[in-house]
Parts: C-alpha cells; sequence; structure tokens
C-alpha cells in the first residue's frame, strides 16, 4: 500500500537523530543532511509540477514518549497532510546505557496516543520500523528488547491503516560490509540514509 501526497501537500518527517540528521533548528525548512533531506530531494527532482513541501521535526535522543510530548506543537499544529515516523531505537538503548528501559506496553500507549491523534487529523501515516544494525554482540543483545518495539511498530501499522517501511531487515539483508550503512550500529552513514530513502520513496506517490 502506498501513500499518495497531495498536490501542493506537507510532508512531515518526524521522529529521533537519525530524521534529525543535524537540521538546522533556527530554519524551519532545514531538511538535515540525512534520509528526510535525499527522500524529499528525490521526490521533487521526479515530481517537479507537484509542489510537494517538506517539513523535518526530528529530535536527537528523543523517545516515543519524547514526541508525545511535542505532537501538538510539532506535528498537528504543522497541520501536514502525510506524517512519517521513525521512533524506537532510543526506548531500548536507554535500557541497556542508562537502565533506563521502556516496556513495550509503554511503547504501544504513547505511539497508539500520537496515531489517534494524527487520524483525527485526517493525515496520512507512513512507520517506518526502528532498527539496529548489529556491528558488535553488545548490538546483537539489543535485539532481545528492540524486536518487542519492532513487533509493535508492525501491529499499529494494520491498526491504523499507516503504510509501513520495513527496514529492520534491509541493512541485513544487503550483501555488503554493514560499516557501509552505520559506524556504530545505529546513526547512518550517507550511503545508509540514502538506501533508507530509497526504501521511503518505494511507499510514496503523487496523487493524480
Amino acid at each position: 500500500m502506498t501513500v499518495q501526497v497531495p498536490h501542493g501537500g506537507r510532508v512531515l518527517f518526524i521522529g529521533d537523530s537519525i530524521t534529525d540528521a543535524g537540521r538546522d533548528r533556527s530554519c524551519g525548512d532545514d531538511l538535515g543532511t540525512g534520509y528526510a533531506m535525499m527522500a524529499g530531494a528525490w521526490f521533487t527532482a521526479r515530481h517537479p509540477a507537484h509542489r510537494a513541501g517538506f517539513v523535518n521535526r526530528g529530535v536527537s535522543g528523543d523517545r516515543v514518549r519524547d514526541l508525545r510530548a511535542r505532537w501538538e506543537a510539532d506535528c498537528l499544529a504543522l497541520a501536514p497532510q502525510v506524517v512519517s515516523v521513525l521512533i524506537g531505537i532510543n526506548d531500548t538503548w536507554r535500557r541497556y546505557s542508562e537502565n533506563d528501559p521502556t516496556s513495550a506496553t509503554d511503547f504501544a500507549r504513547d505511539y497508539r496516543h500520537i496515531l489517534e491523534s494524527t487520524r483525527r487529523l485526517g493525515a496520512r501515516i507512513v512507520l517506518i520500523e526502528p532498527f539496529v544494525i548489529p556491528l558488535d554482540e553488545v548490538k546483537r543483545a539489543w535485539r532481545e528488547d528492540l524486536d518487542e518495539k519492532v513487533d509493535v511498530v508492525r501491529r499499529l501499522a494494520v491498526e491504523y491503516d499507516a503504510t509501513l517501511v520495513a527496514v529492520d531487515e534491509l541493512f541485513q539483508a544487503a550483501d555488503v560490509d554493514s560499516r557501509v550503512w552505520t559506524n556504530d550500529g545505529v546513526h547512518l552513514t550517507p550511503f545508509g540514509h540514502a538506501l533508507l530513502a530509497q526504501q521511503w520513496l518505494r511507499a510514496i506517490t503523487p496523487a493524480a
């Protein structure tokens, strides 16, 4: 199932550091240097007359509870027609780095809250799976926690008739050294961002 972007529509990318990608917070139109910028640029290059607008509200370090806290200001107030969400890796990471876990139940509760309000807005929803690229045994051990959150995102995509961008296995399926895509297992290289942007674009089409 693909999401149609209406002519002149606004597409919002929102999430954590992978979406943030160093965007300039003083410039509301800055898309950063990651997949959001690449996807917006490629979409516009392919469909320049469509006049779609792209906005990035990724914030480095965010968990789903942080998205919920800022959803009114950083999503609903912008009145986007398409909302693309990538969140979850920090909900796993903090369990191991700070002994501050987010249960799958709490993750689902807060994620469902933002999707409910987004559905009332009338926006189409794109959900990107959280992912980790297991460069070492430490990151591989994160699967125990992250797998539950990936499952939550998949179930919510069905529940809310959202388009799922499946990336959790994407990087593993590519037959190359994983360090092509990432230096730490989480944050993407330019090549990793490009692969994610291409996968995202497969789920998006301009409305006729």
